[in-house]
């Protein structure tokens, strides 16, 4: 007797896991606003859940490629085991093609609706209230649809003048959607292209203002005492004072005072923060970009020479018959850290860049709307991680469900291309950022590290 099919369960599961996530996420961002229940906060709220449906889409899209690859490591160690029967390819296979679907419902039904669901008034002459906004909204799409159909159908026709392919263009469901993701897919991975090799350079700079730098032959007791004498004589200069203008004058001195003297004690960190921690980090994300640019250097030789290496989409519904890394468990272990850290980078670099600086959320204070355009903006760059790991080399393992039928990917020039501007960028971007000065300050961490595990050695000597 056969059990009941747990697919539907595990998803809705995993769903909801990623939706309260996703929830916390935007909630912590999100302006805070007055508890009166009235059409604006319905609207606000509306708007809410559907940019936490899709953040929990775009956390589903992350998770693609590396839950796969881990299901398939664990069915190749353990393949008659009665405990995971529940993970099988006709599992992995639904999880693409739900994220895929549900993908393309956010990117053109539910964004666009929560934008134009805020910025609906009614119509003019109508009678206020939330049908009306929605009757509103609902006339918008449509019009909105019309105009990106009959852009791609336009394009289309000046891309590929053939017959058939214009006419399938009018086939909605079973071409268009599909061509239209395709461009959306081919757009998130330029946009992966611009924003990765920036972010994988500025996490040095994220993580050095994280931590704390090793100090070296710099007395910040002597500092502080400095800095707290200075804020006491302001102190007692501000009571003193009775007029407005001295004391407008004083205040900002003060507060940099503080701010100073809070970045002070911040370097008061222990003793292993500094001289190990932050060289260690350091060279965890050295390492991880150096290895990133080498992968995507031999897919470059593999393109050059064999064909299989380019990225193709599966239809093969079996799981755990062979295994795609070289070296087993630990070579896909480290294929999902750097899918990871290229997708944190992304984010990073997306922000950094000066086009979508007025996107950085701000906790506690940021609109709807900015949280709707960091939603679709996220969207896109983590629907298109999947294939952009695939086409870099990153890993072997084929595309499932839609994400492996982009008609780009077929394209021998775009993917060699893709690979060289990845290749070519970061390392620019990673001389750039390594100047002399910070690959001096390296040097005097890492002997700061050698100086500090040999006094730990004389200690534990003298101890013993």
């Amino acid at each position: 007797h056969k059990g009941p099919d747990p697919t539907s369960a595990i998803c809705f599961l995993l769903f909801a896991v990623l939706y309260i996530v996703s929830y916390c996420i935007i909630t912590r961002y999100k302006r805070k606003t007055d508890d009166q229940e009235d059409e604006d906060a319905v609207v606000n709220r509306i708007s809410l859940y559907m940019c936490t449906f899709t953040l929990a889409m775009s956390g589903g899209a992350v998770l693609l490629l590396p839950f796969s690859i881990i299901s398939n490591e664990i069915l190749l160690s353990f393949p008659r085991n009665y405990y995971i029967q529940w993970l099988n390819g006709s599992l992995i296979h639904g999880l693409w093609n739900l994220v895929s679907l549900f993908s393309n419902l956010c990117l053109f039904v539910l964004m666009p609706f929560a934008y134009f669901f805020l910025e609906s008034e009614g119509f003019a002459g109508s009678k206020k209230g939330i049908k009306s906004r929605v009757l509103e909204t609902f006339v918008m799409l449509f019009l909105l649809g019309l105009l990106i159909l009959g852009i791609v159908w336009v394009a289309s026709a000046l891309i590929d003048n053939d017959a058939a392919s214009m006419e399938s263009l009018y086939d909605l469901w079973e071409f268009y959607l599909p061509y239209l993701y395709s461009c959306i897919s081919l757009m998130g991975g330029l946009l992966l292209l611009m924003c990765t090799p920036v972010g994988l350079s500025r996490m040095f700079t994220v993580m050095g203002q994280l931590l704390v730098k090793p100090t070296i032959l710099e007395d910040l007791d002597e500092q502080i005492y400095c800095v707290t004498l200075q804020e006491e004589a302001l102190q007692r200069r501000l009571n003193g004072s009775s007029q407005t203008c001295s004391t407008n004058t004083l205040k900002p001195q003060d507060k940099n005072i503080q701010s100073v003297k809070i970045k002070l004690q911040r370097k008061k960190a222990s003793a292993w923060e500094k001289n190990l921690l932050y060289p260690i980090v350091m060279l965890i994300l050295l390492t991880g970009t150096t290895i990133s640019v080498l992968l995507v250097a031999l897919n470059i030789l593999y393109l050059l020479v064999d064909e299989t290496a380019m990225p193709k989409g599966s239809t093969d519904r079996g799981l755990g018959n062979t295994s795609l890394s070289t070296f087993g468990v630990v070579q896909a272990v480290v294929e999902i850290v750097l899918m990871f850290y290229l997708m944190v980078s992304s984010v990073v670099g997306f922000y950094s860049l000066r086009v979508f600086e007025g996107l950085t959320p701000r906790k506690d204070d940021t609109t709807m709307t900015t949280i709707i355009g960091c939603c679709v903006s996220i969207l896109v760059l983590s629907s298109a991680l999947p294939v952009m790991s695939r086409t870099l080399g990153i890993t072997r393992f084929d595309l499932l469900g839609d994400f492996g039928r982009f008609n780009w990917l077929g394209n021998f020039y775009i993917v060699l291309s893709y690979n060289l501007l990845f290749a070519v960028v970061t390392t620019l971007c990673l001389v750039r950022k390594f100047t002399s000065a910070i690959r001096e300050e390296l040097l005097k961490a890492l002997g700061n590290i050698f100086i500090f595990i040999y006094s730990c050695s004389l200690v534990f000597s003298v101890l013993l």
